[in-house]
């Protein structure tokens, strides 16, 4: 397609999304659970369809070359489309926190005011690779009463059209307005600066993936925009850490699951601890496949493990891999400032058995997500307890950290008088 032809259907696509979040702030939270439930069930019930569009989105990753970490964000299977279907369950299952009454008070002019939580309206979303997303960020905003334009990456179109096509399919005989959830169906890098430029339908805008698609939507943006940026997390294993404790967290941080935003990608050993827990992390990260790259310190200490030298540049790269970049610190201020500079202001951790230290680097580390003595890949909506998430934000404003239903809210003021003008 053409420019002018993909900015006009993004053009319409935005229209009919303003229309939908209309008929979407007039639903109660009973009509959007009962619709909900349809989109799981519908999900579930298409799960043939869903794992052949997939392999299709496979069988392209392959031939291209991806990364066997990249191909596995973009696999589905049959147990994580069942995890898809309870993911909408428990979006389900939550507080809806659309029309709460955030304050209520009366001034000395007698009107009562309100301050009511609200829908944003229409957000659009901008992600690569993981086709769970489209899910997640589709019944997340609907829930809240938003409507939704989804921009997948063209590794995952197939599977990402035959997601929305269920969600809005099964979500339809049970009330889903129309245009509720729409699926960009092309994957033209156009189709990303005419989202960006739509102000007049998009009232935010979020993008999910790596910094180069980011810095995209952030310079050509003319909404707001929350970024979920590079997630370049760190473990700090402090001098007086209990070291049978540092290791367990600095191995589950890496290779629980290395290729998403919240494994780490730094370790930082304090120099006092550094004799007797370097070459133990060494060998233990080799063990598991870890690829290590050290400072010259690391290197020495790590008593014949393979690690190669590291650069400047390390310190900056959001592996998403069984690579680990691994450097010695004098002390806890250099810790703190080597991830106040390096970092991502993503999650970060720190393992001592010191409160005293532990408080220092929890208030001095400007991260959305701090962590003392437990593994930086708690860094999770459903582990914080608000189900599904539509990501991290490494912001500051208007969210910060996992982004739930009350992040995808704003309010505004409802003013209650009895005749009462201004002299």
């Amino acid at each position: 397609m053409n420019s002018d032809a993909i900015k006009t259907q993004i053009l319409d696509m935005g229209a009919r999304a303003r229309a939908a979040a209309h008929a979407l702030a007039k639903l109660g939270t009973e009509e959007k659970n009962r619709i909900l439930l349809a989109m799981a069930d519908a999900l579930e019930a298409r799960e043939t369809g869903l794992l052949e569009a997939n392999a299709r989105d496979i069988a392209a990753a392959e031939e291209n070359g991806l990364t066997a970490a990249m191909i596995d964000r973009l696999r589905l299977t049959p147990e994580r489309i069942a995890a898809m279907g309870r993911g909408v369950r428990g979006v389900a299952a939550l507080h809806d926190p659309t029309g709460e009454i955030l304050r209520e008070w009366t001034p000395p002019n007698g009107i009562r005011i309100q301050k009511k939580r609200t829908p944003i309206g229409v957000i659009g979303i901008i992600y690569e690779s993981r086709p769970n997303v489209t899910a997640d960020a589709a019944v997340l905003c609907f829930k809240t009463g938003n409507a939704t334009i989804l921009r997948g990456g063209k590794e995952a179109i197939h599977s990402n059209r035959a997601i929305a096509a269920a969600l809005r399919e099964g979500g339809a005989p049970a009330g889903l307005p129309d245009d509720s959830i729409q699926l960009i169906p092309f994957t033209d890098r156009e189709s990303v600066r005419h989202m960006a430029e739509m102000d007049r339908y998009l009232d935010l805008i979020i993008p999910r993936g790596g910094a180069g698609l980011i810095e995209t939507v952030v310079s050509l943006a003319r909404m707001p925009v929350i970024k979920h940026y590079d997630g370049i997390c760190h473990t700090y294993v402090h001098a007086a850490a209990d070291l049978a404790m540092a290791e367990a967290i600095a191995l589950n941080a890496k290779i629980q699951k290395c290729s998403v935003c919240n494994a780490m990608e730094t370790l930082l050993i304090d120099r006092a601890a550094a004799d007797d827990f370097a070459p133990r992390i060494a060998a233990a990260m080799h063990a598991r496949g870890v690829a290590l790259r050290g400072d010259a310190d690391f290197q020495k200490l790590a008593a014949g493990t393979p690690v190669e030298p590291a650069t400047d540049a390390d310190w900056t790269v959001e592996y998403l891999d069984l690579i680990l970049s691994v450097k010695i610190v004098d002390d806890l201020d250099a810790a703190i400032a080597h991830i106040n500079r390096y970092g991502s202001h993503h999650s970060d951790c720190i393992v001592t058995a010191d409160p005293e230290a532990a408080a220092r680097f929890m208030n001095e580390i400007d991260s959305a997500t701090v962590f003392w003595n437990a593994s930086t890949r708690f860094s999770d909506g459903g582990e914080f307890g608000f189900g599904a998430e539509i990501g991290i934000s490494t912001d500051k404003l208007h969210a910060r950290g996992p982004m739930a239903l009350e992040e995808l809210t704003s309010y505004k003021y409802l003013l209650f008088g009895e005749g009462q003008v201004r002299g």
